[in-house]
């Protein structure tokens, strides 16, 4: 335990009737809290403790929403687990509030800028880098070779090019892909490809034999893009050539011909790449992806609210700001629906939890497959009282799109991107999104990063912050500890993502280069 520290305990609202420990350790047995309550049994950091007595069948109250009910009587002062409490039932998707919310209009903040790498269809990188597109599983090995090889040879040679990454995944054959659902894997992979941090250069590797075949991937049409360089070798078609290395051709003996081939290929990308440079951009070219990952009880406290408000400050400035995670927001599907923007936006934010509530009765599963051992030992009971916390981290501002998985966001402002709640799969989908920028909140600790885009990692509470002191970026764990507030940490993290954003910082996890690997969704069948 701490004992620098007073007892403290954390209500979000006076009409809960559960509170969470502050303190770094927890607190024992005996503890008195400040109003006089005397803790009966030892409380976990984040935990929650009963402010009064709970009948059996009463409600638990957290954030003024019922998180759950008594399985039997909870006197005050008892520690409050997930052992003690039965789920509630998912709100039903008729009879929800619709674009009730108008909140007053913030003054737009203008003059915030940072340097960027403009694209030729408008977009804006944060980083310049050259992407390989696999269209199959079978290619990675070989491609994760040649990629190694640039790396290690050319790379060098062409210093205003980050990084090269290969987009591996695990799809491409052996999988139902003429299922209506297939839709979802493929345009993910298609809009990745396209991602700002791209530069608009398409590198595809493919075996040749695969289901996924590279004019499936990327059909003519679907390359927003002019290049002037192949207008001549397409005739009147101003449609960009496809660059397929295919490592079934004929023309490869031996291995080492597959290699080479790719390198020559990576050249050309990498003498084009290198010949762009920054330029200042406005904030308003941001399109910044929110996320949670090893979530705790301090994560709609402290981290999260921050990044809410420096939701609301990116949006104010023009921005693109996605929150995410399906089942992490089901249970607060009405303070979604009354902040949409318009009828229509509400219409798709309730189709989008329908469409995954019987994707779930199609597994056989329900929403109390989240949370994780870790949430539940980080003190978070259930999906209900982990929504609320998540909620928090979209800010205030109205809700004024959705983004179906595996789609590109279409405008600007607060959007809703519906992905799984799974980290890898989330992060993956608001790359297909346009994402040139992550913030990642977590409590447990998760070593996250992306190789497609700068993740900044905002730690939940202190301790975490001092044991991972060189994998989190920002400690919103000060607002609990009564140093700093949430407008403090959102507006550093806001300074924090012009910076990174601009090539100034580099985060801990591009730092230590930590990747995590892209997970498609797949509702489809395999076969």
């Amino acid at each position: 335990m701490n004992t620098t520290r007073r007892p403290l305990a954390i209500r979000m609202h006076p009409a809960d009737n559960v509170a969470i420990v502050a303190n770094d350790g927890g607190l024992p047995a005996g503890a008195v809290l400040p109003g006089g309550l005397v803790l009966l049994d030892r409380v976990p950091q984040a935990h929650k403790v009963a402010l009064a007595d709970i009948p059996e069948g009463g409600a638990v109250r957290r954030y003024n929403v019922v998180i759950g009910y008594a399985l039997r009587p909870i006197p005050a002062g008892s520690w409050v687990h997930e052992r003690l409490l039965r789920m509630p039932d998912a709100r039903a998707l008729d009879g929800l509030p619709v674009a009730t919310v108008r909140p007053a209009p913030q003054e737009p903040l203008a003059g915030y800028t940072f340097e960027g790498y403009r694209n030729a269809d408008g977009s804006v990188g944060t980083r310049n880098i050259l992407a390989i597109t696999q269209t199959v599983q079978c290619g990675a090995g070989v491609t994760a070779f040649a990629v190694q090889r640039i790396k290690a040879e050319l790379l060098p040679r062409y210093p205003h090019v980050d990084d090269v990454v290969a987009l591996e995944h695990g799809y491409g054959c052996g999988v139902a892909i003429d299922a209506p659902d297939a839709a979802v894997p493929i345009r993910t992979l298609r809009n990745i490809s396209l991602n700002p941090n791209f530069g608009g250069e398409l590198m595809v590797v493919s075996l040749g034999c695969e289901k996924l075949q590279p004019e499936r991937l990327l059909p003519p049409g679907s390359i927003p893009l002019v290049d002037e360089r192949n207008v001549a070798d397409v005739g009147a078609s101003a449609d960009s050539v496809l660059d397929v290395v295919c490592l079934q051709d004929e023309a490869h003996v031996g291995f080492m011909s597959m290699v080479e081939s790719i390198m020559r290929q990576a050249e050309e990308h990498l003498e084009r790449l290198n010949a762009r440079r920054r330029e200042t951009v406005p904030a308003s070219e941001l399109v910044v992806g929110v996320q949670c990952g090893g979530s705790d009880a301090f994560s709609g406290v402290t981290a999260n609210p921050a990044v809410g408000l420096c939701a609301d400050l990116l949006v104010r400035a023009g921005a693109t700001v996605m929150f995410s995670e399906v089942t992490e927001v089901r249970d607060g599907i009405d303070q979604l629906t009354a902040r949409a923007a318009t009828p229509e936006v509400a219409q798709a934010l309730i189709d989008q939890m329908a469409w995954y509530d019987a994707y779930l009765a199609r597994g056989r599963v329900d929403r109390s497959a989240n949370t994780t051992p870790g949430n539940k030992k980080g003190g978070l009971s259930n999906i209900v009282e982990k929504a609320m916390g998540s909620i928090v981290k979209s800010g205030s501002a109205p809700i004024s799109g959705v983004v179906a998985p595996g789609e590109r966001a279409a405008r600007k402002g607060l959007l809703y991107a519906a992905t799984p709640a799974s980290d890898f799969i989330c992060g993956t989908l608001q790359l297909a999104a346009g994402m040139n920028l992550h913030v990642f909140t977590t409590g447990r600790g998760t070593p996250y990063g992306l190789a497609a885009c700068p993740v900044i990692k905002v730690a939940t509470r202190s301790d975490l912050a001092r044991r991972w002191h060189d994998l989190m970026d920002v400690n919103a764990g000060r607002i609990a500890d009564g140093e700093v507030s949430i407008e403090d940490v959102g507006w550093e993290l806001f300074h924090l993502m012009l910076d990174v954003a601009s090539g100034r910082r580099k985060t801990w996890a591009e730092q230590w280069k930590l990747h995590n690997q892209l997970v498609l969704f797949n509702p489809a069948p395999v076969t």
